[in-house]
């Protein structure tokens, strides 16, 4: 993961907090077809320094509404 975050322009905790959860999993699509639910749901247990497991099902639920129009389009 570390890898495909440089290669879209965030190589610190701090970019990626800039930088936020829905954007970071859009520029992450862009360069990886699997990019997927869990992906995006590690992306904000980072930002929020937690395990994905621990995001409350309201914010799950926030994010996998993103994720299913991010695969509408």
């Amino acid at each position: 993961m570390a890898q495909k975050l440089n290669e879209v322009g965030i190589s610190t905790p701090l970019e990626l907090k800039a930088v936020g959860t829905e954007q970071t999993f859009i520029r992450l699509s862009a360069i990886d077809n699997s990019a997927c639910i869990n992906m995006l749901y590690a992306i904000e247990g980072a930002i929020l320094e937690i395990r994905w497991h621990q995001l409350t099902i309201e914010r799950k639920r926030e994010l996998l509404n993103f994720f299913n129009v991010c695969k509408l389009k």
